[in-house]
């Protein structure tokens, strides 16, 4: 992979790249890393972090992404609602049955037409093919799998059954209320897919995990987010 350039830039790469990784990484807003920058004595105004992120936040999640090891076939779907710009809006996620983040859709419906889109991006864009696809009740997604004859693969199911896409919302919540929501469909949807390249890179299951393997994993990630941003 070529090297990013922070050519142009008035501050040091180390400064950029730490800062961009305060917030995609941590539930912080741009005002927040000003001050915690500032007390490192860097003066920084959080309009321009907030340029930083918009610039290389995709490049480095593009980049992660492709460090990443082919998922689990086993597939969750689910939709929530968001408020974005004002408008009510639905957000279409897919996760394998480790919690990683497969894909993710913005849409305005939430119908056969819109899972389908999901559906079908799932199909092109990920190595493997499924062997099971589990969703809530929404009957939209069984009249999507008919139409692409994928029947056979559907575990329709409760909140208990789908229980990892419906935990897979939460950081996003968190981070929705926390920059009081999306202001443009856009920005939404580049927010939300450079955040799950850095979700997948740094989440760990650490109440599963000794102590050891948790420093291991850490390790890892640290090491995937430093090539990440060479």
């Amino acid at each position: 992979m070529k090297l990013l350039s922070f050519s142009h830039h008035r501050f040091p790469a180390d400064v950029i790249r730490h800062a961009v990784r305060l917030y995609v990484r941590f539930s912080l807003n741009f005002r927040d890393i000003e001050e915690l920058m500032a007390r490192r004595w860097i003066e920084v105004r959080y309009e321009t972090i907030r340029c930083w992120t918009i610039k290389f936040g995709p490049l480095i999640a593009r980049r992660l992404k492709k460090r990443r090891g082919a998922p689990s076939p086993r597939w969750h779907l689910d939709e929530v609602v968001c408020n974005i710009g004002g408008k009510r809006m639905f957000l279409w996620r897919a996760v394998d049955d480790e919690g990683e983040v497969l894909d993710l859709l913005v849409q305005r419906r939430r119908d056969t037409e819109a899972a389908l889109r999901l559906l079908r991006r799932l199909l092109h864009n990920q190595p493997a093919e499924p062997q099971s696809i589990t969703t809530d009740g929404l009957l939209s997604y069984g009249a999507a799998l008919d139409r692409l004859e994928l029947r056979h693969l559907h575990r329709p199911g409760c909140l208990r059954e789908n229980s990892r896409s419906e935990n897979a919302h939460l950081p996003i919540r968190r981070r929705e209320r926390q920059q009081q929501w999306f202001k443009s469909q856009a920005s939404a949807r580049r927010f939300l897919t450079t955040h799950a390249a850095i979700y997948n890179t740094f989440s760990i299951q650490r109440h599963l995990i000794s102590r050891p393997t948790l420093r291991r994993f850490r390790a890892e990630a640290d090491a995937a987010w430093a090539t990440a941003v060479a």
